[in-house]
C-alpha cells in the first residue's frame, strides 16, 4: 500500500518528472540548482503569480539533489521531504510513494484507551534513532501503554536537539534516518496495537537554518512578537500561503507517515486575529480530511481556552484534549514545596487548585494569576468530560527545564511520589508518562543542543540568566555548575539505562506502574466513553482532599488524597471496592502522604 499527501509546495514527483514549486513573493529571479553548485546551470523556474514559482524538468528525479536559487542566492527548500546532510546542505527529491505500507488494517485507538507515553527519539534507545525506539516497543506494550507520544522529529541544526528548534518542517531529522525509517516505527507500533503521535510546532522557526526570512519575507510579521524573535505572520497581508503551509504539514504527518495525531506545542505563542484562526483552521482541515480513525489532537496552550476542546453530543469537534499544566504545577507544589517561577500561583492553596483541577479541569477558569501580573487566565471547563484534559507528574518541559534536568523521585519523597502517581494513573484524566519515569530512572533529562557559533554560546549565556532568578543559583559562581546545553556528554547523559529497570528501587517503581496500568486498563478504561463532565470536590484539610467521579455506567469513582504529614479525618464513610492505596487503606482517618481510590457500584 502507498501513501502520499500532494504538498502545494516543495518537490514532487509527478508523470514528467519532477515538480519544484516554490512561494518567494518578493523575488524577481527563481531557479532550481541541480546536483552541487556549478555542476550545471541553475534551471529557472515561472512566475505563476501571487509570489509562486514553479517548474517541472525530467532533469530530475527521486534521490536528486537540489536548492532553489532566490535572487543569485542558494537555499534548501523550506518544503524539503528530506535533509541528508543537515538544515543547511541540499534538499532531496523524495518519492513518497516508493514505501510500501503493510499497516492498512489499522484502525486506530479510541481516546478513551489512552496512556500516553512520551519520549526522545534521540534518547530513549542507545542508537538514538528509529531503529532503536523500535526495540523497545514491546518494553512499552508489557507496561499498558496505548499511545507513543515522539518529540519533535522535524529537521533541525547540528546532530542533537529537543526538535522544537525544527527549521524544515516536512523533513525527518536526518540523524534519527531516513523517511524510510521513520514510517518502519509507526509501522511497529501499530503491529503491536499502539497508537503513535507526533509533537509538532507552529508557533516559531528555530534560530539557525531558518531560509525563509531570505526566501519569503512575508512569512513573519512584526505586528506580533513572540520570545522567539518576530512571529510567524498567519493574519497580515500575504499570510494565506503561509496558513496553507501549516495545515498541508500537519495532513503530511497524520497521511503521508500515518500518525494517530499531533500535539501542538505552545499555542498560546500563535498570534492570529482572523476568524477561525490557525488553531482552528488547522483542527478543521484534520477532521474534514481524515474520517476513516481516530486522530487525536492535543494542545499545549497557557490560556487554557476551554472552547478549543468542546464536544457536540458527546463528540469532539476540533481538538481532542490539552495537556493540563494546571494538574501538574499544583501537583508539583504539593510533592516538592517548590513555588519559584509560575509554581507560585498555586503557592497558597495547591490542595484546592488540584482538586478544582481533578473535578473540573483547569484550576484557572478565569480568575486573576499573580504570577501574570493580575491578569485573567483561563475560561470555565466544568462542562468537558475529563477525557478532554490529559494530565502528568512529569514531561519534557518538567523535567528538561529545571537547571539540572533533574526527575522528580530525585527532589520529593517516595511517599509523595507514590501518591502523585496514583493519582495520575487512576484519575479520569487521560495520563501521560515521560520515557523512564516508569522505573524511576536516575539519569538526568536536560536541555541540549547542537548550535553553531555564535548562538551556541549565546544559548550558554541564557541558561545562566534564566535561572539566576532563583536565589540558589544567585552567585556566577554556582551558575557554571550548570549543565553546558551544548556539550556532546550532556546529551548522552540524558540517554536512557534499560539496564537498570530492574534492579532494586527501580524494578520496585516499575511494578508500582505496572500494578496501577492494569486497574486503570480493566476498571476504569471501559468507564469512560461518554463520561459525564464534572466531578464533585471536597476538602478535607489544608492538604487533604476528596473528589468523586460519576463514570459512563453510573459507577463513583472515588479519590482521597492527602499530602500532609499529618493524619486527615474523614468526615464521612467511604464506600465501594478498594482499587489502590499508596498507604494503609483510609478507614476513620486517611493516612499522612498518602492516596487511595475507591470504584462504587452504579446506584440502584
Amino acid at each position: 500500500m502507498q501513501r502520499h499527501f500532494e504538498l502545494p509546495c516543495g518537490a514532487e514527483p509527478v508523470a514528467g518528472g519532477v515538480r519544484f514549486r516554490l512561494w518567494a513573493p518578493r523575488a524577481t529571479a527563481v531557479a532550481v540548482q541541480l546536483g552541487d553548485a556549478g555542476a550545471a546551470l541553475p534551471i529557472p523556474m515561472q512566475s505563476e503569480g501571487g509570489g509562486w514559482y514553479s517548474l517541472v524538468t525530467q532533469r530530475a528525479r527521486p534521490g536528486s539533489r537540489y536548492k532553489y536559487v532566490v535572487d543569485g542566492q542558494a537555499f534548501p527548500d523550506p518544503a524539503s521531504r528530506f535533509q541528508p546532510d543537515g538544515v543547511h546542505g541540499s534538499s532531496e527529491v523524495i518519492d513518497p510513494r516508493a514505501y510500501q505500507w503493510s499497516d492498512e488494517g489499522w484502525r486506530g485507538r479510541p481516546w478513551e484507551e489512552a496512556i500516553i507515553y512520551e519520549l526522545h527519539l534521540g534518547t530513549f534507545s542507545q542508537t538514538g534513532d528509529c531503529a532503536g525506539a523500535i526495540g523497545h516497543l514491546d518494553d512499552l506494550r508489557a507496561l499498558g501503554v496505548t499511545v507513543i507520544e515522539v518529540m519533535p522529529v522535524a529537521a533541525f541544526p547540528g546532530n542533537r536537539n529537543w526538535g522544537y528548534d525544527s527549521v524544515q518542517l516536512f523533513a525527518p531529522a536526518a540523524c534519527y534516518g531516513r523517511p524510510e525509517k521513520l514510517k518502519p516505527l509507526v509501522e511497529a507500533c501499530h503491529a503491536r496495537g499502539l497508537a503513535i503521535m507526533l509533537d509538532v510546532v507552529y508557533n516559531h522557526f528555530g534560530p539557525e537554518g531558518n531560509y525563509l526570512h531570505a526566501i519569503a519575507p512575508d512569512f513573519f510579521t512584526e505586528r506580533h512578537h513572540t520570545p522567539w524573535g518576530a512571529a510567524i505572520n498567519y493574519d497580515g497581508a500575504n499570510s494565506r500561503p503561509v496558513r496553507d503551509f501549516m495545515i498541508a504539514n500537519a495532513l503530511y504527518w497524520l497521511d503521508e507517515y500515518h500518525f494517530d495525531g499531533l500535539r501542538l506545542d505552545a499555542v498560546h505563542a500563535i498570534f492570529d486575529d482572523s476568524d477561525p484562526d490557525i488553531i482552528t483552521e488547522i483542527g478543521r482541515a484534520v477532521r474534514n480530511r481524515l474520517t476513516d480513525r481516530p486522530i487525536h489532537l492535543v494542545l499545549e496552550n497557557d490560556r487554557n481556552e476551554a472552547r478549543r476542546l468542546r464536544r457536540e453530543d458527546r463528540r469532539v469537534i476540533d481538538y481532542t484534549a490539552q495537556w493540563n499544566d494546571d494538574f501538574h504545577h499544583a501537583l508539583h507544589v504539593l510533592v516538592t514545596g517548590e513555588t519559584a517561577g509560575y509554581y507560585a500561583d498555586f503557592a497558597t492553596q495547591p490542595a484546592a487548585l488540584l482538586g478544582r483541577a481533578l473535578a473540573t479541569g483547569f484550576a484557572f477558569q478565569g480568575e486573576p494569576s499573580p504570577y501574570r501580573g493580575g491578569e485573567l487566565r483561563g475560561e470555565r471547563s466544568d462542562a468537558l468530560p475529563a477525557t478532554a484534559f490529559v494530565s502528568f507528574q512529569q514531561n519534557h518541559d518538567q523535567i528538561g527545564n529545571t537547571p539540572f534536568g533533574t526527575r522528580i523521585t530525585e527532589r520529593a519523597s517516595d511517599a509523595a511520589v507514590h501518591a502523585a502517581v496514583a493519582i495520575v494513573l487512576l484519575s479520569p484524566q487521560v495520563p501521560l508518562l515521560f520515557m523512564g519515569e516508569e522505573w524511576a530512572c536516575s539519569r538526568p533529562f536536560t536541555f541540549f543542543c547542537d548550535l553553531s557559533p555564535p548562538l551556541d554560546q549565546a544559548v550558554r549565556e541564557g541558561r545562566r540568566r534564566e535561572f539566576a532568578q532563583f536565589p540558589e543559583f544567585a552567585d556566577p559562581a554556582v551558575q557554571e555548575r550548570i549543565p553546558d546545553a551544548t556539550a556532546l556528554a550532556n546529551f548522552e547523559n540524558s540517554k536512557l539505562d534499560w539496564t537498570e529497570r530492574n534492579e532494586g528501587q527501580h524494578a520496585v517503581w516499575l511494578g508500582r506502574y505496572r500494578r496501577l496500568i492494569d486497574i486503570r486498563r480493566q476498571d476504569i478504561v471501559p468507564r469512560l466513553a461518554g463520561i459525564s463532565p464534572g466531578g464533585d470536590c471536597q476538602m478535607l484539610g489544608p492538604a487533604a482532599f476528596r473528589v468523586e467521579w460519576r463514570l459512563s455506567d453510573g459507577a463513583g469513582l472515588i479519590l482521597l488524597a492527602n499530602f500532609d504529614e499529618e493524619k486527615a479525618p474523614l468526615s464521612r464513610a467511604h464506600g465501594g471496592r478498594l482499587l489502590y492505596a499508596t498507604a494503609e487503606p483510609p478507614s476513620a482517618v486517611l493516612a499522612p502522604v498518602s492516596a487511595a481510590f475507591f470504584l462504587e457500584a452504579a446506584p440502584g
